[in-house]
C-alpha cells in the first residue's frame, strides 16, 4: 500500500490523468454527459497548453521535438467532440514523459568524492619550538608553516620534507606504482599519502595553489566543457512531424471531414519516439549493472557505441598497481629459496614499503619466514639483522656496498625495482620487484581491436622505459609516458579519432576521465575521485569489462534505433488506415497504446546480449567450470 502511494505521488501527473478519467466516467454513468465532456476536455486542453509552453521554451533553446503532434491531436479531438480520445493521448504523454525522466536522469555528484577526499585540516606546529600541534583549517596554512603529517594521512599542501626520510604513495598523482622515498629537503606534492611513520614538513604553497587543488580544478573545468545529451528521438522528430501533418492534411482535404485530421493525428502521437529510446537505454544500463558496470546516463551508451579511440592509464589499470616479487637472483652458490628466506626474515622487521611484498613473496612460495634478531634499520636505505645465526643485510645497492666488497652487475628489466642482499659479509643476490600486468590486459586490447576500435594508446606518468616495456608486452604501440595530469588532458583533447574512451584509476586520472568523451574508472581498487568523475565505473577488478561496456553500448543503440523504426513504421501504417476513415479516434488512441507496448517490448531486447556476446559468455562459463573441476580433483 505504501509503495503504491509513493508511486502515485512520484508520478502525480499520471495519477491525476487517471483520476480525471475516473471522474469523467462516473459523471457519464450518472447521466451527466455534458459535465463529463467539459471535465475531460478542460483537463486535456489545460495539459496541452502547459505542454505548448514547454515546447516553445525548447524551441528557443534550439531543441526540436514532436510534442506539437500530441498538442495538435488533443486540440483536434476536443474540437470534433472526441474528448475521450484526447484523454488517452494525455495518458500516453504522461506515461511517456515519466519513462523519459527515469531514463535521462544523471547523478550530479561528479566532484563530491574528490572534494571529500581533499584534506580539510592540517596539524600546525607551534612556532615557539615546543613541538605542540594544533589542528587548523587547511585554508589557513601559509608557506613557511611547519606541519605534522600522521601515518596514512594525505599531505594537505605542497611542502618540503623536514624529517630525515619518508616513503609516500604518489600513485594517485604520478602513476608510479611503487612507494617513493624522499629525504630531508626534497619537495613533496599535496595529495601524496604518507607511509607508516609520522613526518614533519614545511609548507611551500597554500592549499589553493597546491597540486591536489589543481587536479580538482581540472576535473571541474572538464566537466563544464561536456556537451549535454540530446534525446535520440529528436533526430527523426522533424521529418516524422512533417509527414504526419502532410498525411492528416491530405486526408482532411480529400474527404472534406475535419474528423479525419484528428483521427490521423491520434495515431501519429509521439509516444513511440519518446518511449523507445529511453526504455532501451534503461535496459542497456540495467544489463551493464548486471555485469558490474555502472553507466551513469543514456548519453554515455550512445558514445560507447561509437568509440573510435581507447586510451589507458598504466598503473592500476593495465597493471595491478601493487609491488610483487618477480624474481630471485642468487649468487655465490646460494639457493634462491634460501636467499629469499633470509631476506624475508629481515624484512619482516622493516617498515619499508617493499618489505611486505618480499615477505608475501616468500610465503606464496611456501617458505617459512624465520625470526630475526638484533635488527638495525637505516631509514630509506636498508636493514641488517641476525637470522639463524647468520648476519643478513637487505637494502639498496649503495647500502649493501658498505657491507661487502664488489657487487656483480645483474641486469634489471625495465619497470622493476631491485633489493640487494648480503649474507655473512658476502654479496648473496638480488630480489626483483615489479608491478605486474593484469592477466586480462592483452586479451582486452585484442578484443577492442576486434570490435572495430582502430586506435589504442597508453597514457602514464611512469618512466618512458618502463612504460615502453609494458606496451610491448601487451601490444600497444602508441605509448605516451612521463605525463602529468594536465598533459593527459591535453593529449585526449587533441586525439583526432573520436569519440575517445579513457580507462583509468586514481586521483591523477580524474581530470582526463572527465575530459574524455567517455571516462571509464576501474572502481574496484581505484580512487573514489576517479569513479565520481567518470561516466562509467567498473565495480569488479576486471579490465575486460571495458570491452563489455563498448559492446553493451553498441547493442543498446542498435535496439533503440530498431524500436524507433518499429514505432514509426506502425504509426505511418495506422495513419494511412485512419486517413481512409477506417479507424475512429478512440480506437486509434488505444491502438496507438498497443504500438507503444510493442516498442517497449522491442526496446527491452537491449537487456539481452548479442549472439557474439552469448557465445563469449558461454565460453567463459565453460572455462570457469573447467577450473573448478580441476580444483575439485
Amino acid at each position: 500500500m505504501r509503495t503504491s502511494a509513493a508511486l502515485a505521488r512520484r508520478h502525480w501527473l499520471v495519477t491525476l490523468t487517471l483520476a480525471v478519467g475516473a471522474v469523467g466516467g462516473a459523471l457519464t454513468a450518472l447521466g451527466l454527459g455534458e459535465a463529463a465532456r467539459w471535465t475531460v476536455s478542460g483537463y486535456a486542453l489545460g495539459f496541452a497548453g502547459v505542454r505548448a509552453g514547454h515546447m516553445v521554451a525548447d524551441l528557443r533553446r534550439g531543441r526540436y521535438g514532436v510534442d506539437i503532434l500530441a498538442i495538435t491531436a488533443i486540440a483536434a479531438t476536443v474540437a470534433v467532440d472526441e474528448y475521450w480520445a484526447s484523454l488517452v493521448i494525455v495518458l500516453m504523454m504522461t506515461t511517456g514523459r515519466t519513462l523519459e525522466e527515469l531514463a535521462a536522469g544523471r547523478a550530479e555528484r561528479e566532484l563530491s568524492a574528490l572534494l571529500e577526499r581533499a584534506p580539510r585540516s592540517a596539524h600546525l606546529l607551534a612556532r615557539d619550538g615546543s613541538g605542540q600541534t594544533s589542528e587548523v583549517p587547511v585554508d589557513q596554512v601559509r608557506p613557511g608553516d611547519e606541519l605534522l603529517v600522521k601515518p596514512g594521512e594525505v599531505l594537505p599542501v605542497d611542502a618540503v620534507l623536514l624529517t630525515t626520510s619518508a616513503a609516500f604513495d604518489e600513485s594517485s598523482l604520478t602513476g608510479e606504482p611503487l612507494p617513493v622515498e624522499h629525504v630531508r629537503g626534497e619537495p613533496l606534492m599535496s595529495g601524496s599519502v604518507n607511509g607508516s611513520r609520522p613526518i614533519y614538513t614545511r609548507a611551500t604553497a597554500t592549499a589553493a595553489a597546491s597540486q591536489y587543488q589543481q587536479i580538482i580544478a581540472l576535473v571541474s573545468e572538464a566537466q563544464r566543457s561536456k556537451a549535454p545529451f540530446v534525446r535520440l528521438a529528436d533526430r527523426v522528430a522533424v521529418p516524422f512531424t512533417l509527414l504526419s501533418f502532410a498525411i492528416a492534411g491530405a486526408a482532411w482535404w480529400l474527404s472534406g471531414e475535419a474528423s479525419r485530421f484528428a483521427e490521423v493525428l491520434v495515431v501519429a502521437t509521439p509516444c513511440p519516439l519518446l518511449i523507445a529510446a529511453p526504455v532501451a537505454f534503461m535496459a542497456g544500463m540495467s544489463r551493464a549493472a548486471h555485469h558490474g558496470i555502472i553507466v551513469k546516463n543514456g548519453g554515455t551508451l550512445e558514445q560507447l557505441a561509437r568509440v573510435r579511440t581507447v586510451a589507458f592509464d598504466k598503473t592500476g589499470t593495465l597493471t595491478r598497481g601493487v609491488p610483487e616479487l618477480s624474481a630471485v637472483d642468487a649468487t655465490d652458490g646460494m639457493e634462491p629459496d634460501e636467499l629469499l628466506t633470509l631476506a624475508a626474515g629481515v624484512e619482516k622487521l622493516s617498515t619499508h614499503p617493499l618489505a611486505e611484498a618480499i615477505v608475501a613473496g616468500a610465503r606464496e612460495r611456501g617458505l617459512l619466514v624465520p625470526a630475526a634478531h638484533d635488527a638495525h634499520e637505516s631509514t630509506a636505505h636498508g636493514v641488517s639483522a641476525t637470522v639463524g645465526g647468520r648476519d643478513v643485510v637487505v637494502g639498496k645497492e649503495l647500502f649493501i656496498a658498505e657491507h661487502v666488497r664488489g657487487i656483480p652487475e645483474l641486469p634489471l628489466k625495465p619497470g622493476h625495482s631491485g633489493v640487494h642482499v648480503a649474507v655473512d659479509g658476502r654479496y648473496a643476490g638480488r630480489l626483483a620487484l615489479s608491478d605486474h600486468v593484469r592477466h586480462d590486459t592483452a586479451r582486452t586490447i585484442a578484443a577492442l581491436r576486434a570490435a572495430g576500435v582502430p586506435h589504442v594508446l597508453m597514457l602514464t606518468g611512469d618512466a618512458p622505459a618502463a612504460a615502453a616495456h609494458i606496451g610491448a608486452e601487451i601490444g600497444i604501440e602508441d605509448v605516451r609516458a612521463g605525463l602529468l595530469p594536465q598533459d593527459k588532458v591535453d593529449i585526449v583533447a587533441q586525439l583526432p579519432e573520436r569519440p575517445v574512451m579513457m580507462v583509468g584509476d586514481g586521483v591523477n586520472d580524474a581530470p582526463v576521465l572527465a575530459a574524455a568523451d567517455v571516462g571509464v574508472a576501474m572502481g574496484a581498487r581505484g580512487s573514489t575521485a576517479a569513479s565520481e568523475s567518470a561516466d562509467v565505473v567498473v565495480l569488479l577488478d576486471d579490465l575486460y569489462r571495458a570491452v563489455r561496456a563498448v559492446r553493451i553500448g553498441r547493442r543498446t543503440m542498435a535496439v533503440a534505433w530498431q524500436a524507433i523504426g518499429l514505432g514509426v513504421a506502425l504509426s505511418v501504417a495506422l495513419m494511412l488506415v485512419a486517413s481512409a476513415g477506417w479507424l475512429p479516434a478512440i480506437v486509434g488512441a488505444w491502438t496507438q497504446e498497443a504500438v507503444d507496448l510493442a516498442c517497449i517490448l522491442w526496446a527491452l531486447l537491449a537487456r539481452q546480449p548479442s549472439r557474439e556476446e552469448r557465445d563469449e559468455l558461454v565460453a567463459e562459463a565453460a572455462d570457469r567450470q573447467a577450473g573448478w573441476n580441476a580444483v575439485s580433483r
